[in-house]
């Protein structure tokens, strides 16, 4: 519950810092993307080196050609993995999702390309099970940070590319990813 208090706050902050912007060559814009999530780490003595298919939806406001505000929603989908636990088989299942607040800055390199990094907050929570049965159910907030390439294929519609590190607590989720940025 305090996850969701704190990013629709958070959202509310930046949807009325918009109006504020009004003289800078600027837009509002949606986008998605899916990708590939890693996740290789270590929890409690049991080694998971896995992946997942992810997708993420953004929207947000470009203040000018080098700065933009961004919430959006990421959904890393559902890792699992087989591990020997003690001599016993278990089939090991993760999944987390969450809420993105955060700002992207551009570096134009042409007139149809741009590289960006993006950094914020990730509000998430997530479940842990083993052999279906939920172990925990963790929820927090915590940093995201990135970086890509966007190719304008015209005024209103680009195509992106980026790499992006979700800390979820003590572990770290790497996305891969590629989808399109609509501007309105």
């Amino acid at each position: 519950m305090k996850r969701n208090t704190t990013a629709i706050i958070a959202s509310l902050t930046l949807f009325a810092l918009m109006p504020m912007t009004a003289f800078a060559d600027n837009g509002f814009f949606l986008g998605g993307s899916i990708g590939a999530s890693t996740l290789d780490d270590d929890f409690d003595g049991l080694g998971v080196d896995t992946d997942s298919t992810s997708f993420r939806l953004t929207a947000g406001w470009q203040l000018n050609d080098f700065l933009s505000l961004e919430a959006g929603y990421h959904n890393f989908g559902i890792f699992e993995d087989r591990l020997d636990i003690d001599g016993v088989m278990a089939d090991i299942s993760m999944k987390a999702d969450g809420f993105t607040l955060g700002a992207t800055g551009s570096i134009p390199a042409g007139r149809h390309f741009s590289l960006f990094g993006r950094a914020g907050a990730f509000f998430w929570d997530g479940d842990a099970k083993i052999n279906d049965i939920s172990v925990a159910t963790p929820e927090d907030t915590n940093l995201f940070y990135g970086a890509g390439a966007e190719f304008k294929v015209s005024e209103s519609f680009s195509l992106l590319g980026d790499w992006t590190r979700y800390e979820l607590e003590d572990t770290k989720s790497d996305v891969i990813s590629f989808g399109f940025k609509f501007r309105f």
